[in-house]
C-alpha cells in the first residue's frame, strides 16, 4: 500500500507544478484544460466538454463564459440543431495553449536535464505504463 500511495503523491506533485507552468497566470487550470481539449479535439458542445472534463453544465458555462470574455473561445448555434451551441478555440486561444505547452515542456525539459542517463530511461519506460493506466 506504500507504494501506491507514494506513487500517487509523486504524480499529484508533479502534476500540480506542470499546471503552474501556464503563459497565461490569470487563466485557471479547468480554463486552460477546456482549451487544450479544443485544441486537441476540435470544436464541441458545452455538455460534450462539461461531461470530458468530468464537471457539471452550470461549472462548464461559467468556464466558457470566462473563455469567451476573454476572446480565447466562439460560441455560435449549431447549424444541426439550433438549440445547440458550439465551442471554438480562437487563434488567441491556440497561441494561449501553444505558449504553454512550450512552457510546460521547457521546464520539465530542465528537470529531465539534471537525471543520469539511466534515470531518464526509467522515466521514458514509466511514461508508457502511466499512459496505459490513465487510458483504461
Amino acid at each position: 500500500m506504500l507504494e501506491e500511495t507514494e506513487l500517487r503523491v509523486s504524480l499529484m506533485k508533479v502534476t500540480r507544478r506542470l499546471r503552474a507552468e501556464k503563459s497565461d497566470t490569470e487563466l485557471t487550470d479547468s480554463q486552460m484544460s477546456v482549451l487544450a481539449v479544443l485544441d486537441r479535439t476540435g470544436p464541441a458542445t458545452p455538455r460534450a466538454l462539461a461531461d470530458f472534463e468530468r464537471v457539471q453544465p452550470p461549472s462548464m458555462t461559467r468556464t466558457l463564459a470566462a473563455l469567451d470574455a476573454r476572446g480565447l473561445v466562439d460560441r455560435e448555434p449549431d447549424p444541426a440543431d439550433g438549440r445547440q451551441i458550439i465551442v471554438r478555440i480562437t487563434p488567441s486561444g491556440e497561441a494561449a495553449v501553444t505558449a504553454t505547452r512550450r512552457q510546460r515542456d521547457a521546464w520539465l525539459a530542465r528537470r529531465l536535464a539534471d537525471l543520469d542517463p539511466e534515470e531518464r530511461a526509467v522515466l521514458a519506460r514509466a511514461s508508457q505504463i502511466l499512459r496505459r493506466i490513465a487510458d483504461s
